[in-house]
Order: structure tokens, then C-alpha cells, then sequence
């Protein structure tokens, strides 16, 4: 059909949800084209798993809309192009890994075979042991097998890795590119800051149910201030005038250590020496997380009726 070839993956348009006097998602406009790999960030109560109930059609918003390739979530659902892999699976007793993913993968109108879905979900030895009998890991990775068996278009994870060891998630990371370069779409949310840095083509931050950051992850450092400057707390007076260096985006003391966020670490450090004297002074490009915490504290500090465009849309701003 001529809509699956042109219509955006996602796409949420001024999408409100509400649980009584509590509005969880805010007003969320959010398009996700083919073959992307989204991160999903926020801290925890942000409405990630509200925005995910609403793009999956287990929930309706309250206002606005949310499709899926051009139509209602409960569509592509039932056609077969949405894979979810949440966190609350809990494997069917007394059948085999095999045989779950065969079941799950018959209700499909073109799903994916059976050993390639083994394969890719690195579960091929485990195939005939039985699905309840599994360790944490194991059984996540069944769960993410049972997400892939209908060959979907879109494949929405809910912390996906949450119990995996480092070498597991390493494959299952290398899976997902697998899946993407076939042109497949994912949405995945994580509190794994460094996995959305390495794994993921466009990173989207929510706060209070709203669109904070949206861009790759080089575009949201950028916009927050690219370095952090740090030194040990001195044992006298602090300069109380630190945030007016050159450069400084935000000052904060974190561990007995004074840290600087600034878009240009030469020029803070220039001036720096001339208010204090930093021992153990350190200069580093600023991480995701230095990046995520500065949004969400923004974010957080702002009246709830203020638009976020400053740090909206850093491919515009940065």
C-alpha cells in the first residue's frame, strides 16, 4: 500500500494523556522515520511508559493523536508490523523456547523463520529447553525473541538489556544493527545512558511527559555546553562568581570536586586561574549523562506552561 511507503513510522501530533488531575504526556509531537534506531531517555515518572502505551494502542490519549505508519497504533498491531518486547514478559509454562517462538510466530501473516528469530536473539542452543526453566538473562533474551517472530517494520523495547551480562548485551546491540540495516525501525528506552550514546542514530529526551532533546547524541552534548572542566573543592572560600567564567553553562559540586559545564574549556580555564587556584584540574568532553542531568534539571526548574524550545530541537539551536 502506498501509505506504508510514505507514511513516518511514528508519529505523535500534540498528543495529551491524562489520569485524572495528573497529565502524563504533555502536548508530546514526535516523528520517527524508517529504518532509525531511537533511544528513549528520561528519568523515571518522565511518561516514557505512557508514550509507549499510546504508541502500542494500549492506551488512547486524551487529545491529539498517535499513528503508526499512517494509521491507529491497534492497525499495525493487528497487521503484524509492531513487535514490543516489555518488561513485565513472563515465559508460558511447560513449553520449549522453540515451540514458544513457533506458536508466536504462527499468529503472524509473514513472520520471520523460526531459527533465524533463535539466531538473532542468540537463543539457538537454548531452543529446546524449556522457556520457564531460564535464568533472568535468558529469559529476556526469549522475550526479545518473541518481539521479533512476526518480522516487524517496528520493534519498541522497554529497557531491553536490564538483565543481561556486559557480553550479552554486546550481542544483542550487534542484533539490533542486524535488524535495522534490513531497513527495520527501533524505539528503545534505557537507563543506560552509554548504550543509547553507542547504540542509537537519534536520541529523544522527555521530561514531565514533553519533548526536551531531540537530535544524535553529538547534537544534545553540543547543546548543553561540549566539555567539563573540573578541580578539587579548595579548602577556602569558593568563588562565588564561577558561572559568569567565559564559557561556563553550569557550576555544580559534586563528591568534593568543583564541575564546570562549558562550550569552551580553553577560555573557562584561561580565566579560572585568575579566581582560584584548581588543583587536580581536569578538562573532558562532556558525556551523554552530564548532558542528560543538565536537560532534565532545566527542564525541571522551568514553570510547566514555558516552552522548552531552547534545548527542544539542538539541530536547530546547536
Amino acid at each position: 500500500m502506498t501509505t506504508h511507503r510514505t507514511a513516518s513510522v511514528v508519529a505523535f501530533t500534540g498528543a495529551v494523556k491524562e489520569f485524572a488531575a495528573v497529565r502524563a504526556v504533555d502536548g508530546l509531537d514526535l516523528i520517527i522515520e524508517p529504518g532509525e534506531r531511537v533511544a528513549l531517555l528520561g528519568r523515571n515518572g518522565a511518561g516514557k511508559s505512557t508514550s509507549i502505551g499510546l504508541l502500542l494502542g494500549l492506551d488512547e490519549p486524551t487529545s491529539g493523536t498517535v499513528e503508526l505508519f499512517g494509521s491507529l497504533p491497534l492497525h499495525a498491531v493487528r497487521e503484524g508490523r509492531v513487535g514490543a518486547m516489555l518488561q513485565d514478559f513472563k515465559p508460558v509454562s511447560r513449553v520449549t523456547v522453540r515451540e514458544l517462538v513457533s506458536f508466536v510466530a504462527g499468529t503472524y501473516p509473514k513472520p520471520m523463520p523460526v531459527d533465524e528469530v533463535l539466531d538473532l536473539a542468540g537463543l539457538t542452543e537454548l531452543a529446546g529447553r524449556r522457556a520457564d526453566k531460564l535464568s533472568g538473562g535468558q529469559a529476556q533474551r526469549v522475550s526479545f525473541a518473541v518481539a521479533l517472530a512476526g518480522d516487524p517494520d517496528l520493534l519498541v523495547l522497554d529497557e531491553p538489556t536490564a538483565a543481561l551480562d556486559v557480553q550479552a548485551r554486546r550481542a544483542f546491540w550487534q542484533s539490533m544493527r542486524t535488524f535495522t540495516d534490513r531497513g527495520k525501525t527501533v524505539l528503545f528506552s534505557t537507563h543506560y545512558l552509554e548504550e543509547a550514546d553507542q547504540n542509537s542514530d537519534r536520541i529523544v529526551v522527555i521530561d514531565r511527559g514533553r519533548l526536551i532533546a531531540d537530535g544524535t547524541s553529538t547534537e544534545i552534548k553540543r547543546a548543553v555546553g561540549s566539555s567539563m572542566v573540573s578541580f578539587d573543592l579548595p579548602s577556602g572560600p569558593l568563588p562565588a562568581d564561577l558561572d559568569t567564567l567565559p564559557g561556563v553553562v553550569s557550576v555544580e559540586v559534586v563528591d568534593g570536586r568543583v564541575r564546570l559545564r562549558t562550550s569552551d574549556s580553553d577560555a573557562t580555564v584561561s580565566h579560572l586561574t585568575q579566581v582560584v587556584v584548581p588543583r587536580g584540574l581536569e578538562v573532558a568532553a562532556a558525556g551523554l549523562e552530564d548532558a542528560f542531568l543538565s536537560l532534565t534539571a532545566h527542564a525541571s526548574a522551568a514553570p510547566s506552561s514555558a516552552s522548552s524550545a531552547s534545548v527542544q530541537s539542538p539541530k536547530a539551536g546547536a
